[in-house]
């Protein structure tokens, strides 16, 4: 199989069903931890066709929400910053802060622009050195190369005008956390395809020996998932806790080295906080000597203050996969894409985004 339609068929879908139907003998309870999955299994109703032995629940797959409150409002501060041009991804601009969010700043004056690339925001740079441009660089190790290759060409150039508000955070440390809570329950994980076709999987074969888990590379179409889900069983079924590739048209156990070594050159591994989790150990990239030179952070001294999110959101328990975005009494009532209480509802990623546009019609 090489195109979409593919990997949409209904037959191919409905024989995935049957095997895993069959495959499956008792409970288990297994987590994607990619939000185009998220979007994918919700979108074409992929989890109400598994048995009902089998269920999937839903990880922190989304970047833009797992970045931590204080951030947001540090993007805010410094967006309001004179002088300053603030770039960012347009799934960013409603991703609410304490107070506000990057709109809102727009809407008081910031000069806030969206992008399409980190490059858009160096040529940015380029055209206004009288200005200082900073971008927002958020998502996962798939992303982390273009900012990594954004921040090299700004330095090589000498742009001293151009930062970065580096949110990039790391998948394997982030499943080690959830497998390593006391109320885990996930049996078996989807890994995102994307994040594997630039880091490989190498990287999960220790997770899975020292959990017991089985972690299945995953692609984003509907048999994709299916195929990883009926791995995962399989696997489950035989005892067996392994790391499996079932998107190999794309990923390779190595990954893309050319990347991995631009990483390497322009990143430090580091902590980092994400929301509803907490910090999370090594599950963060920084900007290493002498590319934090272009470190936001370090330009404009903000105040970093911790900040409470709202009382009534549950994106946390979501993030976490503990609660369902139908289980927030706030879901498509007083939070909606257009006055939203969490991330998890305005990023094009997020779990409650995809339930409200999907399956709104399913809450209670």
């Amino acid at each position: 199989m090489k195109y979409v339609d593919e990997f949409r068929d209904p037959a191919g879908v409905a024989t995935l069903c049957s095997a895993i139907r069959r495959a499956t003998t008792r409970p288990h309870t297994l987590m994607e931890i990619c939000g185009g999955q998220t979007h994918a299994i919700i979108r074409h109703g992929l989890d109400q066709l598994l048995p009902p032995e089998l269920r999937l629940i839903h990880g922190p797959g989304c970047p833009v929400c797992v970045t931590p409150l204080e951030l947001v409002d540090a993007a805010i501060a410094i967006a309001q910053q004179p002088g300053v041009v603030f770039c960012t991804f347009g799934d960013m601009l409603r991703v609410p802060g304490s107070a506000l969010d990057l709109f809102g700043a727009r809407a008081r004056g910031a000069d806030v622009r969206m992008v399409f690339g980190p490059l858009d925001a160096v040529r940015l740079a380029a055209e206004l050195p009288e200005r200082q441009v900073v971008f927002f660089a958020v998502g996962f190790e798939t992303t982390a190369p273009a900012t990594a290759l954004a921040v090299r060409a700004a330095h090589a150039s000498g742009l001293d005008n151009f930062t970065m508000l580096v949110s990039h955070v790391r998948v394997p440390p982030a499943i080690d956390a959830l497998l390593s809570a006391p109320d885990n329950r996930v049996a078996g994980f989807l890994a995102a395809g994307h994040v594997c076709a630039v880091m490989g999987y190498h990287e999960y074969r220790p997770l899975a020996a020292h959990h017991r888990v089985p972690i299945v590379v995953t692609g984003f179409e509907p048999i994709d998932i299916l195929q990883g889900v009926l791995a995962c069983i399989e696997q489950l079924e035989a005892g067996r806790a392994e790391v499996e590739n079932r998107y190999a048209r794309a990923v390779t156990d190595a990954g893309n080295e050319a990347a991995q070594a631009l990483l390497a050159e322009v990143f430090a591994v580091c902590d980092r906080s994400w929301r509803g989790i907490g910090e999370i150990p090594g599950s963060g990239l920084a900007l290493r000597a002498p590319y934090d030179r272009h470190d936001a952070l370090q330009r404009f001294p903000i105040a970093r203050v911790r900040a409470a999110e709202p009382a009534e959101c549950i994106s946390g328990l979501v993030l976490r996969g503990a609660a369902t975005p139908h289980e927030c009494p706030a879901f498509g009532v007083r939070c909606t894409p257009e006055r939203p209480l969490g991330a998890p509802m305005v990023s094009s990623e997020g779990a409650c985004a995809a339930y409200h546009r999907y399956r709104r019609s399913d809450h209670g």
